[in-house]
């Protein structure tokens, strides 16, 4: 371990669907959090861990901070906000817009309040012109006194490098918090239940997804004649009636599609077979009830 070893936490911030979850998953090299072109993707705090012979980061993905329409929404802004007071440097990502909306200003306000390091990254930088570039910085230099702004693109992983140095430069010298082999403090049960609400995100339409939650009933290994197994039964939570036929499909097929698709990738993350059973239920305005709320994960405790 390199003596000036540097550590620290540092919180992800921006508006939803800005490639938060795509940068941290490119950083850290493996998929951890769920990534979807769909806004609010991210629901909880994600720590993971990146460690290097430099230093260790720990990541806290926070949900897009938005204007609330219910409780969930509430909660998922409350978690976001939360997460200032907890952090050594903040990494806030951002679109490249020439001007600053609503949603910029006002995490620039809150981002006055704290006297934490703030290192600004335009994401998606590959989807405008090169002679653009300045005037975007230019847009947000004046707005805020940053520590560092860097172009990126999380997808591409241009930048990430100089992303993950400019973050250390920030960091105090500390310990090793997480052994070097953890990715995240996520438990597997609850990893496997953020990919198939990914894989439900990715196939619903639009008014379905941001009314789901999926709960694991059981996951459970046995041992097979050709091998270990991981056998997983899972609950599709859904607010409405019409919702349950659209998440089943015709014939099933919705609902096969999105449990094959899982399936693949849970088989990935726990290098094994797995065997697992999804069912739908219709749970009314569940994102307004604090009590199924925390039923199904998204509590402060």
């Amino acid at each position: 371990m390199n003596e000036n070893f540097k550590s620290g936490f540092v919180a992800l911030i921006g508006r939803p669907n800005v490639g938060k979850s795509t940068l941290m998953n490119k950083i850290i090299g493996q998929k951890v959090a769920i990534t979807s072109n769909k806004p609010q993707t991210t629901r909880n705090r994600i720590q993971t861990v990146y460690t290097s012979d430099e230093g260790q980061i720990v990541f806290l993905d926070t949900p897009g901070i938005h204007k609330a329409k219910n409780k969930l929404g509430e909660y998922m802004v409350n978690v976001a906000e939360k997460t200032f007071e907890e952090v050594d440097v903040i990494l806030w990502l951002v679109e490249p817009d020439k001007k600053l909306g609503p949603g910029d200003k006002h995490i620039i306000e809150e981002l006055k309040s704290t006297n934490i390091p703030v290192i600004l990254v335009i994401n998606k930088i590959d989807s405008v012109k090169k002679e653009e570039v300045p005037e975007i910085i230019n847009a947000y230099k004046d707005a805020f006194d940053f520590k560092e702004i860097i172009p990126a693109s999380a997808m591409r992983g241009e930048n990430v490098d100089t992303i993950v140095e400019e973050i250390l430069n920030n960091l105090p010298e500390g310990p090793m918090y997480y052994d070097e082999d953890t990715l995240t403090d996520q438990p597997m049960r609850q990893i496997v239940a953020e990919i198939i609400r990914e894989k439900s995100l990715h196939a619903l339409n639009e008014e379905v997804p941001h009314g789901i939650a999926v709960t694991i009933e059981l996951m459970k290994e046995r041992e097979t004649k050709k091998g270990p197994i991981t056998d997983i039964e899972a609950t599709i939570i859904c607010e409405k009636d019409s919702h349950k036929g659209i998440i089943i499909g015709k014939k099933g097929a919705m609902l096969k599609k999105i449990g094959s698709n899982a399936r693949y990738e849970i088989e990935q993350q726990l290098e094994m077979k797995v065997n697992l059973q999804l069912w739908v239920k219709v749970k009314k305005d569940w994102r307004d009830s604090e009590f199924l709320m925390k039923n199904y994960g998204y509590t402060d405790k």
